[in-house]
């Protein structure tokens, strides 16, 4: 595996084998996890030529605290991404992505004013720059993310279709624990008890689509959802929402099958969690 730290170095590789390679990039933060890996593989059966970044991007914070805690481990995730067939590492500075502060600024309409956009101001901002500035520096054919950040994805679509980047978007099923919690960096930040409970956010995502599949209306299951921490108090809930898959806005009905996301939000202890289940 090959591995830069800079733009020049990095295109200088990647342009001297475009010509004869389909390329597919895994953009990441780091702190791998098996989700991660699953998304290396899924490039790696798909691509003569698999990328992944791994760069804890400052400008989708919108919380230094959150930013601070975020955790580091690049060569940890080194020797995994070589592990699992990743042919090129791209593992940038804060400097060498942002030589200065980015006066850019993308506004992803109604997508910013639901859910993740609602309660993280600035933070799809930060995600599309960094997306786009992954996308012009390595062309790949074909990109992929998880359905765990499924307003993320829809972000991405967004930003593929009105940049009209020549990008294919792979969405890959969230990857998740024994247990049923959804694997996701932040995962390492929880305490022992904490990690036990943290369960309770794929419970209450089940709960919310066995309700749906009995019959019961939107509202009704989002009241159960959110009645279902009532009793955890060391939650404390963001949303509950019941949404369009694909535009992420409310849903007053259960949609077409693979069109209903039950998402959901929630604070355990400092760590902030997010999941969901598509219906």
């Amino acid at each position: 595996m090959h591995r830069f730290d800079t733009v020049t170095s990095l295109r200088q590789h990647l342009n001297s084998l475009r010509s004869t390679q389909k390329v597919g990039l895994v953009p990441t933060m780091g702190a791998l996890h098996e989700g991660h890996i699953t998304l290396i593989e899924k490039a790696r059966q798909e691509n003569d030529l698999v990328v992944s970044s791994v760069f804890v991007n400052p400008v989708q914070f919108n919380n230094p605290d959150d930013l601070a805690r975020y955790p580091r481990t690049l060569e940890e995730d080194s020797r995994k991404l070589e592990a699992a067939g990743c042919d090129v590492l791209f593992a940038p500075s804060v400097e060498e992505m942002y030589p200065a502060p980015p006066a850019l600024r993308l506004n992803f309409g109604e997508l910013e004013t639901v859910m993740e956009g609602a309660f993280r101001p600035g933070h799809f901002n930060g995600v599309g720059i960094v997306v786009a500035k992954l996308f012009n520096i390595v062309q790949p054919d074909r990109a992929y993310f998880g359905q765990k950040d499924l307003q993320q994805v829809a972000v991405i679509r967004r930003l593929i279709r009105d940049l009209s980047f020549p990008v294919e978007l792979i969405r890959c099923p969230t990857v998740r624990e024994d247990d049923g919690l959804a694997m996701s960096s932040r995962n390492r930040n929880l305490t022992t008890d904490e990690r036990r409970q943290a369960t309770t956010l794929f419970q209450a995502l089940t709960l919310g689509r066995e309700l749906l599949a009995e019959g019961y209306d939107v509202a009704q299951v989002k009241a159960a959802m959110a009645g279902f921490f009532a009793d955890k108090p060391a939650f404390r809930l963001e949303y509950v929402e019941i949404v369009n898959a694909d535009t992420l806005q409310t849903a007053s009905e259960v949609l077409a099958p693979g069109q209903t996301a039950i998402c959901l939000a929630a604070h355990l202890g400092n760590v902030r969690l997010i999941d969901n289940l598509v219906f």
